[in-house]
């Protein structure tokens, strides 16, 4: 079943439970009967724990973590952290690279519900750690799966995250101090935000460009995204435990007034 018509199946089945409660003497429509349905699903945390020294951008000074209050003589106890916004696995919104675009608090919790599309390349990645997506792989996906739904968040797949938490593994950097990790590319990217109107894309690495471009300090694809006023996600994990199509994703984070950047909580649901 592609994802559109998933989505449509999902909508229809919700409708129904809601007329059936209603007509079982419901005093007023209900999402409960949808609550029990997703419970019975399989829920995949796609989130990296995060603590003082992970693999993190390069320009990144490592978190301090500092205990306050302690059980014992306090009775309770507490943390202070001290971190950039951009730690762990963690959303980028569009304020992070353009000025008078969306902050953080600004994204409004309809766009945390989302169908998840993945584009998995890691077979490709695995020969070649510098591959970037290319049209080809949508293409291929979409033959499969139908077009790529309006509203999605779209995931590209790497395996990248099972070096995690070796920052050099993830950064693979050459004798020449290039890095090299794959990323996404332009075209791709101008057809899924142009074209297919998806609302939010994610990935693996550090990065949202290859590693070969990164360490000439060129973000030029970051930059597009955000610069689009959409927000990404980066530093996945265990996209590999999730199916191309057919799930649906829940991303959040804390709503931090004007904020550049914050640690995320995101998972998955499968069908």
């Amino acid at each position: 079943m592609s994802a559109r018509r998933w989505s449509v199946a999902l909508l229809i089945g919700l409708v129904l439970a809601t007329s059936f409660a209603t007509r079982a003497g419901a005093a007023e429509p209900s999402l409960w009967p949808l609550y029990t349905t997703l419970t019975q699903k399989t829920w995949i945390d796609l989130t990296h724990a995060f603590d003082t020294d992970i693999p993190h951008w390069k320009g990144f000074q490592p978190m301090q973590r500092r205990t306050l209050y302690t059980y014992n003589p306090d009775g309770f106890f507490a943390e202070e952290f001290t971190h950039v916004g951009q730690w762990g696995t963690h959303v980028d919104p569009p304020a992070h690279f353009h000025q008078g675009k969306r902050f953080a608090d600004q994204i409004p919790v309809t766009e945390m519900l989302l169908p998840l599309v993945i584009l998995d390349v890691h077979a490709k990645v695995a020969t070649n750690p510098d591959y970037t997506l290319t049209l080809a792989d949508v293409q291929a996906w979409e033959a499969k799966h139908g077009p790529i739904p309006a509203g999605a968040f779209v995931a590209m797949r790497t395996d990248w995250s099972r070096r995690w938490p070796d920052q050099a593994a993830m950064q693979n950097v050459d004798a020449q101090g290039v890095a090299h990790y794959p990323g996404w590319s332009q075209e791709v990217l101008t057809f899924l935000y142009e074209t297919r109107h998806i609302t939010a894309s994610g990935h693996e690495t550090t990065d949202t460009d290859p590693g070969v471009a990164t360490s000439k300090d060129d973000y030029a694809l970051e930059s597009y995204i955000l610069g689009q006023n959409h927000y990404q996600i980066e530093l996945l994990a265990h996209l590999d435990q999730v199916p191309e199509a057919g799930a649906l994703v829940v991303v959040t984070w804390p709503k931090i007034q004007n904020g550049s950047g914050f640690p995320a909580r995101v998972f998955a649901i499968l069908p």
